[in-house]
């Protein structure tokens, strides 16, 4: 492992080599220097990890080194050495940008534990600057796989929303790819270094849905021990996605109005208001029209964030994709050896429905890699789900009447004989008609099934 660099400046010769003796022996590089301005000469020839420069020196004094590395590299951490009697200056220092300062005399420990603390820091930020560029990377529109049409003209869409600050739904069946699409807004947008906060409002309990979104004041209910920052808060200066919003009380649907309108948000047992700067898109996998209707959702909130409306399409649509989305996840589940698909398994993943969409290909390809045999996935190793998938549709026989007929009602009636013939067993029926559960139970709703 490498050893950190430190640029050590004092001009007091004797403390300048027991200062480098230290550092030296605790396992760091140091280049001494005896005063400001040959410390600011060697800054300019090599690079450092931190700066470790004594306050008062004769001509360029530590305030002078200071502003000169802070203008140049202002991430690098600089540690202020001061006597007793210029304290002041050190506090002064730190306003300025410092990392910390020590007074003399100070011992070993505190001299080490001074500087591994800056370090630290220093390695942080470099890690959250690479992390931050990573992911804004992984979720750049460029990025998303697949080549269709559909998919590329929600994209280029999407794209364009990205450069304003309006409220976005997105719609669509589970497992399309909405949430990566709202990141990929989030990050190509101008709010890029802000946060990105998810919630997911059908998963958190009704109890603590709006402390979750709203936060909390000590004392506001049983278990509020102190105050809580809710999820508009957390994501202020940046955006927040309001996943499967349709499952929303609809008295929390007024606060979410609100929130929007008024771009501040009530913690629960707060008594004033609190601003927030946040970007909001919503998501869901429900009719909202249908909820509307049903008195299940404000129209006003969603006139509201249906500013720009996407839809993401199931893969059934964009069949095309599959052979690069397969590629894609082989490529991520087998880090080590190229692995591929023969002509007879890809013809299996081309037949079947994919009713959980994108997702249900990423766990198939994560299956088949595990069972693999060699470098070539071979039907052997799919799911049976996805042979079964195929057979059935081509044995029915519709007497297609001259009037024409409801899809609707069609699909009614499908969904009434898969549970007729599992005898009412959601699961067994979902699984036969090549659904999720979810979205069987969805559909039911729909349709006043009980």
């Amino acid at each position: 492992m490498k050893k950190p660099r430190i640029l050590l400046i004092d001009d007091d010769d004797s403390l300048r080599r027991v200062i480098e003796f230290t550092l030296v022996e605790a396992g760091y590089r140091v280049s001494p220097a005896s005063g400001g301005e040959e410390g600011l000469a060697l800054f300019g020839k090599e690079s450092f990890d931190a700066v470790i420069t004594d306050i008062t020196m004769p001509g360029t004094g530590g305030m002078d080194v200071l502003a000169s590395i802070r203008q140049q590299d202002p991430s690098l951490p600089v540690v202020m050495i001061t006597a007793y009697g210029t304290i002041e200056s050190a506090v002064q220092a730190m306003k300025q940008g410092a990392f910390d300062y020590i007074t003399k005399p100070f011992n070993r420990d505190e001299l080490t534990l001074t500087l591994a603390k800056a370090l630290k820091l220093r390695r942080l930020e470099k890690e959250n600057v690479a992390l931050r560029a990573e992911v804004s990377d992984r979720y750049r529109f460029d990025a998303v796989v697949g080549s269709s049409v559909k998919l590329r003209e929600v994209l280029e869409l999407a794209g364009r929303v990205a450069a304003s600050d309006a409220t976005v739904l997105i719609t669509g069946e589970r497992g399309t790819g909405k949430e990566l699409l709202a990141k990929g807004i989030h990050f190509s947008s101008s709010r890029s270094n802000g946060p990105f906060v998810a919630v997911n409002c059908a998963a958190i309990p009704e109890t603590l849905i709006e402390s979750e979104l709203f936060g909390h004041v000590k004392g506001a209910f049983t278990g509020a021990t102190k105050d809580k920052e809710g999820k508009f808060e957390q994501a202020d200066g940046g955006t927040i996605l309001l996943d499967e919003i349709g499952d929303l009380r609809i008295d929390l649907q007024a606060k979410i109005l609100r929130a929007l309108q008024e771009r501040s948000v009530d913690r629960v047992g707060g008594a004033g208001s609190i601003p927030i700067d946040v970007r909001v898109i919503a998501s869901t996998n429900r009719d909202i029209e249908l909820l509307i209707r049903e008195g299940k959702f404000r129209e006003d909130l969603y006139d509201r964030i249906n500013v720009i409306g996407l839809r993401m399409p199931p893969l059934r649509e964009r069949k095309d994709d599959i052979p690069l989305l397969t590629a894609s996840f082989l490529k991520k589940f087998n880090k080590d050896i190229a692995v591929t698909i023969n002509e007879e398994a890809m013809h299996e993943l081309l037949a079947y429905g994919w009713p959980g969409n994108v997702r249900e290909l990423e766990s198939v390809m994560e299956r088949a890699s595990v069972l693999k045999r060699g470098s070539v996935i071979t039907p052997a190793e799919l799911p049976d789900k996805l042979k079964r998938g195929k057979t059935g549709v081509e044995s029915i026989i519709l007497n297609l009447p001259e009037e024409g007929i409801s899809l609707e009602e069609l699909e009614k009636n499908l969904i009434i004989k898969a549970l007729e013939k599992h005898k009412g067993n959601q699961t067994h029926a979902a699984e036969y008609l090549g659904i999720t559960r979810p979205t069987l139970i969805y559909r039911m709703e729909k349709y006043g099934l009980k």
